[in-house]
């Protein structure tokens, strides 16, 4: 994912006549000519940066510039923190696996979905097991049964090749 950068028209680069201007208190100044804003940052040694251009007229406030980027930034930074990437974690299974490994590979399954991690089985056939695909989907059925709480079916089970597969998403 690449963060797009936001510009910001900072003094003589902004080129209307007329803004909504804002205080370095905070405070609404009203409308006015784009001259007197210049003119009160400069009283206030501070600069006017457009903060939203498309706005009419656009709003523009008499600040610090490089202390604004910095805000920005770290608003930025705290909002990539809280951002959570689900994985697609994979579970491996054969259509003549055991009971117990099942129950094993299921429980490794909800704890994925419990941690908002995609999970994929696949079903992978050998020789002449592929004779036998009822007996992978009849798995990949019960699959979908027992993990129904901790998630929802997002692609349906499908045949590539010798593999059989199924993704579920976290609810």
């Amino acid at each position: 994912m690449v963060a797009i950068k936001k510009f910001f028209r900072v003094n003589e680069k902004i080129r209307v006549p007329h803004v909504r201007l804002i205080g370095s208190d905070g405070g609404q100044l009203g409308i006015v000519p784009i001259n007197k804003a210049l003119e009160l940052a400069a009283q206030a040694d501070l600069d006017l940066v457009e903060v939203a251009p498309a706005a009419a007229p656009p709003v523009c406030r008499i600040i610090d510039f490089s202390k604004f980027k910095y805000d920005q930034e770290k608003k930025e930074r705290e909002a990539k923190k809280h951002q959570k990437q689900g994985k697609l974690k994979e579970i491996r299974l054969k259509p003549n696996i055991d009971e117990h490994d099942y129950q094993t590979k299921l429980k490794q399954a909800v704890t994925f979905l419990n941690k908002k991690d995609k999970v994929r089985i696949n079903l992978f056939f050998r020789g002449r097991q592929m004779e036998h695909l009822d007996l992978g989907r009849k798995i990949l059925d019960k699959f979908m049964l027992d993990t129904q709480n901790s998630g929802e079916v997002e692609k349906n089970p499908s045949m590539e090749g010798k593999i059989m597969s199924l993704v579920i998403a976290p609810k």
